[in-house]
């Protein structure tokens, strides 16, 4: 029966390979012209007030400038090979109080004690604050990735695949990614279908609060050696004291963070106007999910400062300038996470000039978050060029069963975060955009024709007064 079968097999791919081979050459459009250059820039600016590093309270400013040059190439009629090369840097006053006393004293205006080794000068009165920036190196960093993209379309155009690889670095943490996909349409390419599969091999290299840093180099008599020598320690009342001791830190042995993801996609042209997509994902996540820069306070342990003692009693304002709470452990959470994220989009096409666009996603997963994000977008054609579009979108979320807020926690628990991403709350973006568009490349530069203009601002603004702006400008040019 199976060589029947494997006869049979071999009958019907000799058939097909003949009848492919017999047929006269037709003439096929290409994927892709001419080799395409996008160019992306964009600023992000946020403030709030709820710290991770910090431990729950504190600044959390930050700016973040990014670029990306993403380069297509046609190789033949159906392959593309993509670059996407990005850099980004970022200021952040939140990841600066990894070591909050670079303003004076322990580092005497030096670096982050994890960025250099055998620091040990002496210090006299140093301090620091959750609400300010400090001056050490940790305060900011820089991202650089690349991706590269190979697709190749069949001969009808109806079957494409992909396959992509990918590489970021920043000073902590370094991601290796690979992945890819395919995608088929049937009904005259009215209806698509799509796979796509990701890995991502990610590896940590842990700096820690400099307080907890200190505890793991030198042990229980930490307070009298390196970094901290001859610093005084305040308890609650401002007295010093030695009784110090976080004993519930240790530093994280597993430094990897591997994340898997598959993803199903549906789109169908529903009339001349209106077209809807599904989308199905399931990410698994394993290894170090928490970050070890993140303060934990314990409500059943005591209180123990570094700084001017006259802020002990205002702690939690923002007008405390001069002192900063020592951490009891570092935030810890379960080295697994499942997530499922259900969403759809809705075009419709209303007239020439105006086209409505939505889209909604459901997200779940076993740390217990629940979350819905909804949005519409308008665009409005001007004229044959230039299209503004007004946006909205609106997000809430759950907490997770892990999340507590400042100072809440209790030693006794196996997982704690103070990290306001996984608490409850509710967030609102409003923003516009405009596109400038030009089939014909008017404007040149080099043997690039500009093709595309797209500008775009936002507003975020979320219900634990976490506030953030974007602008993003992007520029399109094609080879001539």
């Amino acid at each position: 029966m199976k060589i029947k079968i494997l006869s049979l097999f071999i009958l019907i791919t000799a058939t097909a390979f003949s009848q492919e081979n017999s047929k006269k050459p037709v003439f096929k459009k290409r994927v892709l012209e001419s080799t395409e250059v996008d160019f992306l820039a964009s600023y992000y600016y946020q403030d709030g007030s709820k710290s991770a590093v910090s431990g729950g309270i504190g600044s959390e400013k930050l700016t973040d400038v990014a670029s990306n040059i993403v380069v297509a190439m046609p190789l033949n009629d159906d392959d593309v090979l993509t670059i996407d090369l990005g850099i980004s840097a970022y200021s952040s006053a939140s990841s600066s109080n990894i070591n909050p006393f670079n303003s004076s004293g322990a580092s005497q205006g030096g670096e982050d004690d994890d960025k250099v080794a055998g620091s040990k000068a002496a210090a006299t009165g140093p301090y620091g604050t959750p609400w300010q920036a400090s001056s050490g190196a940790s305060k900011s960093d820089q991202l650089v990735s690349v991706v590269a993209n190979y697709s190749h379309s069949s001969d009808s155009r109806n079957f494409i695949w992909n396959t992509d690889v990918s590489f970021s670095n920043e000073y902590d943490y370094t991601s290796v990614g690979f992945g890819g996909g395919i995608a088929s349409l049937f009904n005259e390419k009215n209806t698509e279908l799509s796979l796509k599969v990701n890995a991502y091999l990610d590896q940590w290299r842990p700096i820690y609060p400099t307080e907890l840093h200190e505890y793991s180099k030198y042990g229980s008599n930490f307070l009298n050696q390196g970094y901290f020598s001859g610093v005084s320690v305040l308890d609650q009342n401002g007295v010093s004291t030695t009784n110090y001791l976080p004993s519930a830190f240790q530093t994280v042995n597993a430094v990897n963070r591997n994340s898997f993801s598959a993803s199903v996609g549906f789109s169908q042209v529903l009339t001349k106007k209106l077209q809807v997509s599904v989308f199905f994902d399931a990410v698994q996540q394993q290894g170090l999910l928490s970050s070890p820069y993140h303060r934990i306070y314990f409500a059943d342990k005591a209180n123990f400062y570094i700084g001017q003692p006259q802020y002990i009693s205002n702690y939690e304002s923002t007008s405390n300038a001069g002192v900063y709470k020592l951490a009891d452990d570092i935030e810890r959470l379960p080295d697994s996470r499942f997530k499922i994220p259900v969403g759809a989009r809705l075009n419709y096409y209303i007239n020439e000039r105006f086209i409505l666009r939505t889209y909604y996603r459901f997200y779940s997963d076993n740390w217990d978050i629940q979350s819905h994000t909804a949005s519409i977008e308008l665009p409005v054609k001007l004229s044959d060029k230039f299209t503004v579009f007004p946006m909205y979108r609106y997000y809430t979320q759950t907490a997770s069963k892990y999340y507590a807020p400042y100072e809440t926690h209790l030693s006794t628990e196996k997982f704690y975060t103070s990290d306001a991403d996984l608490a409850t709350f509710d967030a609102n973006q409003y923003g516009f955009g405009v596109n400038y568009t030009d089939i014909f490349t008017a404007g040149k530069i080099w043997k690039f024709g500009l093709k595309n203009i797209d500008f775009r601002f936002n507003h975020y603004k979320r219900s634990d007064n976490l506030n953030a702006n974007i602008a993003t400008i992007a520029f399109k040019f094609v080879m001539q």
